[in-house]
């Protein structure tokens, strides 16, 4: 297999903006552009290849590299977020309550702030422990944010999240998203939004009630250019200023996504917006060009 550049599934939630249309070249009909899947084997959102065939169909095991056969299936979900308005305030399970109860793995995942207004933040964790009664009559009160840590953001913060964090993207962030495989969401809050139809969204409080971690959240720092790193992923940045040599050696593919600048990896054009699948056993490589780069592996 060569060097692919994908083409992502976009998603038309109701809180998103425009900006991975105008700004970071996703080709999509569908308004608001909320997300687009840069690297998906979900069945919610497949990524494409440039004939139009699944990623997930045109890989080998070879492909993907020798990390990835100790999951039961492909371990991540990569995605660009576009916060115009605040998403719900929500939780994701870990893969032994997904797995027993949705038939699906779990949700840790990790947020690098590619931009951000002047006013942006998120919503993470709890600033200290509460009781799992106190939790629940904050959230049929509407008091939950007060519970929560509020982090104003700015382009290049990092923020890793394991399962059982209630968090929330708000207004103004676009977000580069590493997660694990999954598409499971559970609603706390909602701000009382109703969808396109003018139905109220479904909120999911007694599952979140089951998975929450109610501790005070501690935030988990990496080493130099590691922006998060777990069982599922590792990812570092990349700011590049002329050519650099890549390999690949077989344990595992590469993904790399350009959030800026303009460039060229093995000789394909990339730009802002653009992400590139380099299979496992492809070997040596060339990047070249000034951009900065989200690089991730299993």
């Amino acid at each position: 297999m060569k060097i692919e550049k994908l083409y992502p599934v976009c998603k038309d939630y109701l809180w998103g903006g425009e900006k991975l249309k105008t700004e970071y070249g996703k080709q999509t009909n569908i308004s608001p552009c909320a997300e687009s899947w840069e690297l998906s084997f979900h069945n919610d959102g497949p990524t494409a290849l440039s004939n139009g065939e699944r990623l997930c169909n045109a890989v080998t095991e070879t492909d993907l590299g020798t990390n990835s056969k100790k999951f039961p299936c492909f371990p991540i979900l990569i995605k660009f977020i576009d916060a115009k308005q605040n998403l719900s305030i929500q939780v994701h399970p870990s893969d032994e309550y997904a797995l027993k109860y949705e038939n699906s793995l779990g949700k840790t995942e990790m947020w690098y702030v590619v931009e951000a207004d002047d006013d942006a933040g998120i919503f993470l964790g709890f600033s200290k422990e509460i009781s799992k009664e106190e939790y629940q009559k904050a959230i049929f009160e509407n008091r939950l944010t007060e519970y929560l840590n509020f982090y104003s953001v700015k382009a290049g913060d990092c923020f890793f999240i394991p399962s059982g964090t209630v968090h929330a993207i708000c207004k103004g962030c676009l977000i580069y998203e590493i997660q694990e495989n999954s598409n499971l969401t559970y609603r706390v809050y909602d701000y009382g939004r109703k969808d396109k139809n003018g139905n109220t969204r479904e909120l999911h409080v007694e599952k979140a009630l089951a998975v929450s971690d109610l501790t005070a959240y501690q935030p988990l720092k990496f080493g130099p250019n590691v922006l998060g790193e777990c069982e599922y992923f590792h990812v570092e940045r990349m700011d590049l200023q002329g050519e650099k040599m890549m390999r690949t050696n077989g344990t595992t593919f590469h993904c790399l996504t350009c959030i800026d600048g303009v460039g060229l990896i093995d000789g394909q054009e990339m730009k802002k917006g653009d992400t590139f699948f380099v299979p496992a056993d492809f070997g040596a490589y060339s990047v070249k060009g000034n951009m900065a780069i989200i690089f991730t592996t299993i």
